[in-house]
């Protein structure tokens, strides 16, 4: 073949390829993040919830993990919603927020579990997306800040849109169950005080703060002598708070942990020092990751006996050299303590 004929060949070649990719691009591209917030709703802020990446993979499959937290992708027609149409809603597999429901769940051949409509407006966050070498919109929680998807403008009406999600990032509850949310996309408050719970024959109270109170409530759980933990909101100004609320950083209350136990198989002094060996007690208004007054280091006493003991065991730990810094941990009187969402009771143990 003449060098020229190859030279128009290639050039042809070339060309073709450049515009099928430029098809391709334009076809999976959606227009930017802030267009989709103005005209849809939803944020680019940062997650009001943050968790520690340790605890997430506690919790989560490694498959889940590695799709909402490292951005990654299920393969196509591979996730267990693709082709899934029962009535229900479709919470985040993180946090339970809800993001999606049933109704505009569509059929959009894609291989991912394809919806038109959010379930609320400010249950989302965008963010612009120029991985593979196209313009995309990625869709995360609000919430937790996992990764979900991407939206499209490919969708059906009335929306236009098409969020197209994987699997591994939703849980599905069906319509009707007992709702661990409220209406919209947060989780919704607990509507009960424990504070007036019953207290069994020969158990007595303690409350604890110690960052986020999943990992707190199954380190007393496993202690002998311990016969219930609940874990709730207490410490603040706002009444019945919810999960939301408190991540809000606004009410005053911290996550903690109630602690029914036993005295004689287990002390009110064993208890606070095992307290201070599950967290950094030096770490003002935080845990590691977990930032915010809700995760801070406090003891709440139920009488002036759990007092004095706390802050005779606070004061050797600070003298003993273990901790480089001081520490800043709270003693103050219980006060009243809202239980948390029915989702964060046991919430590791029901994730095993």
């Amino acid at each position: 073949m003449k060098t020229p004929v190859k030279a128009v060949i290639l050039a042809v070649s070339i060309f073709l390829g450049w515009s099928a990719w430029n098809g391709v691009n334009a076809l999976l591209s959606a227009r930017p993040a802030a267009i989709l917030v103005e005209e849809q709703g939803g944020s680019t802020m940062a997650p009001q919830i943050k968790k520690n990446p340790e605890d997430l993979k506690k919790t989560l499959t490694p498959e889940q993990y590695r799709v909402m937290f490292q951005c990654g992708t299920e393969p196509a027609f591979s996730g267990v919603y693709n082709d899934f149409w029962e009535k229900g809603e479709y919470h985040c597999a993180a946090c339970e927020a809800l993001l999606f429901k049933s109704e505009t769940k569509v059929e959009h051949g894609t291989g991912w579990p394809s919806f038109s409509d959010p379930a609320a407006k400010d249950t989302l966050v965008f963010l612009e997306d120029r991985s593979f070498g196209m313009v995309r919109t990625e869709v995360r929680c609000a919430y937790c800040g996992a990764h979900l998807g991407h939206v499209f403008d490919d969708g059906p009406s009335p929306t236009g849109r098409h969020y197209c999600v994987n699997s591994a990032a939703l849980t599905f509850k069906k319509t009707g169950a007992e709702r661990t949310k409220n209406s919209t996309s947060a989780p919704a408050a607990a509507g009960r005080s424990a504070s007036s719970a019953p207290i069994a024959a020969g158990t007595e109270i303690a409350t604890f703060a110690a960052g986020c109170f999943w990992g707190v409530e199954d380190k007393f759980i496993k202690l002998p002598g311990v016969v219930e933990t609940v874990v709730g909101y207490t410490g603040g100004h706002t009444k019945n708070p919810s999960y939301r609320d408190v991540c809000s950083d606004k009410t005053g209350h911290a996550e903690s942990v109630r602690v029914t136990f036993i005295p004689s198989l287990i002390s009110y002094e064993d208890l606070v020092q095992a307290f201070f060996t599950f967290h950094d007690p030096t770490q003002l208004n935080r845990q590691g990751p977990d930032v915010g007054t809700q995760y801070r280091s406090v003891i709440f006493y139920h009488s002036e006996d759990q007092k004095a003991k706390a802050q005779v065991i606070k004061a050797e730990f600070d003298a003993s050299g273990r901790f480089r810094k001081s520490i800043v941990t709270e003693i103050v009187p219980a006060s009243e303590f809202t239980k948390a969402e029915e989702y964060h009771q046991k919430y590791i143990q029901k994730k095993k």
